[in-house]
């Protein structure tokens, strides 16, 4: 089944990793889609807040992101630009180590895991690597992240997914709705809108 249109905006319950909150807008203009998330939360007994833009091109592809955190170890801006075709720039420096991602992954975001889903459209059974520009929250460090996405039968309300992050010895699996956005997402965030 295809993904739907992407509804006006979204949230989700952080849980388990971190207590906190997310919420979405996203605005469509044509192919385009721009996304304006925040996230609250307390992690390890530190609260922070990530506030991002997210420009995306047609194919879901990212455009450029802005991430804003503030913490009680002070505020950090972030600026990502990507040319669509794997080559980064971060604050205006290129970054060959992260040349091949196509995708931004948010570690504050529960939404970003829909852009690498939406981006490679996958057939049930078929899997796709989708190596990431990773943005740790709250500190905004940036590293390359090597994911797997394996498209399992569809659920009930909407597509599923076998996720791998192999650095972090994690797997599981990722449940999206019709509109191709996470509802559950183990461990880490649970859909509320």
């Amino acid at each position: 089944m295809p993904f739907r249109a992407p509804p006006a905006s979204a949230a989700w319950r952080h849980r388990d990793a971190r207590a906190g909150f997310e919420v979405v807008f996203l605005h469509t203009d044509g192919d385009d889609l721009r996304v304006e998330g925040a996230t609250a939360a307390v992690e390890d007994g530190e609260a922070w807040a990530v506030q991002y833009s997210i420009a995306l091109g047609s194919g879901w592809t990212t455009r450029s992101a802005r991430v804003v955190s503030r913490s009680a170890g002070g505020a950090r801006e972030l600026r990502i630009e990507g040319d669509g075709a794997g080559r980064w720039r971060i604050d205006g420096e290129p970054v060959p180590e992260l040349d091949g991602c196509l995708d931004v992954d948010l570690e504050a975001s529960a939404f970003t895991n829909a852009l690498p889903v939406h981006r490679l459209g996958l057939a049930i059974g078929r899997a796709a690597d989708a190596p990431a520009v990773y943005v740790r929250a709250p500190g905004l460090h940036v590293e390359r992240l090597e994911q797997r996405y394996v498209r399992l039968d569809d659920a009930e309300h909407g597509q599923r997914y076998g996720y791998a992050a192999p650095r972090f010895r994690f797997e599981c699996e990722l449940s999206y709705d019709a509109h191709g956005l996470v509802l559950e997402y183990p461990g880490i965030a649970v859909r509320a809108a």
